[in-house]
């Protein structure tokens, strides 16, 4: 992976700069500023409820804020085209919408919608290119004329990875990506997205529910809590006993294992 001096030299990415939004006027995340550097990966971590798919969707453009600002790659997200958006960005959320009907190949395909004229139905020698792409870094070559309904949960989640990669994002945001998956996929899908992350410098931000494999994977942890951020930053500095208890009302141990800090839980902190 890159260090976080190279990171740096790389510039940040994506910046959220004091937002708040939620649904029907109620502020779910409130006043949240978050930077994310160029080729570093970012798990946003929290108890149920803390706002942690509320803060993706934000940042993403899918959700507009009700008040901050958030600026993929120096602009603000807000001015840009949908088109723009998603040649540099590609967000996963946890439950996809399945179209009837496609094979593998067909689905990454539609990945490459942001690069057509909208006369273009046919994919073009480039595009073509960077399906076959996304379908060799996902492992998906042998399941390319497969329809997507007869794939496995694993299957189904590098597709979806597959189609992202598609696009050629410089981002990639991801909503549990491990939700609903063993624990041989969950490993899979995160050990594919680290190959991403530290050969082709892909930035990376994920929610995920499992803080050790949050801890296992990423470069830095945002602990969220009741819509607030409560601490960001390297292992070191934020995977601390204080604060998970603050953040999810358990006292832990934290042990060194041959893949890095994790977690044992203790006991639940009394109501």
């Amino acid at each position: 992976m890159l260090d976080r001096c190279c990171r740096k030299c790389l510039g940040m990415l994506l910046k959220a700069e004091k937002i708040t939004g939620g649904y029907r006027d109620r502020p779910i995340i409130k006043a949240v500023n978050l930077g994310i550097d160029r080729g570093e990966w970012l798990s946003i971590v929290g108890a149920n409820g803390s706002g942690k798919s509320t803060l993706l969707r934000l940042l993403s453009r899918l959700l507009p804020p009700q008040h901050g600002t958030v600026l993929l790659s120096a602009k603000d997200i807000q001015t840009l085209s949908p088109t723009a958006i998603a040649q540099q960005l590609g967000f996963l959320p946890q439950q996809q919408i399945l179209p009837p009907g496609l094979t593998v190949a067909q689905l990454v395909g539609l990945g490459r919608s942001p690069y057509q004229k909208w006369w273009q139905w046919e994919l073009d020698a480039e595009d073509r290119k960077w399906v076959d792409f996304a379908l060799q870094q996902t492992e998906l070559q042998a399941y390319r004329d497969r329809p997507v309904t007869e794939l496995s949960g694993g299957e189904k989640q590098r597709t979806f990875l597959a189609l992202a990669l598609a696009r050629d994002p410089q981002i990639l945001l991801l909503d549990e990506p491990t939700t609903f998956l063993d624990i041989h996929y969950q490993l899979q899908i995160l050990d594919l997205l680290s190959r991403l992350n530290r050969e082709r410098q892909l930035t990376i931000v994920t929610v995920l529910h499992d803080i050790n494999l949050a801890a296992r994977y990423s470069d830095r942890l945002a602990f969220l809590r009741q819509g607030q951020l409560w601490a960001i930053g390297s292992l070191s500095e934020v995977l601390t006993p204080e604060n998970l208890k603050a953040v999810f009302d358990i006292e832990v141990a934290i042990v060194d294992t041959p893949v890095g800090k994790q977690i044992y839980p203790l006991s639940p902190i009394p109501d």
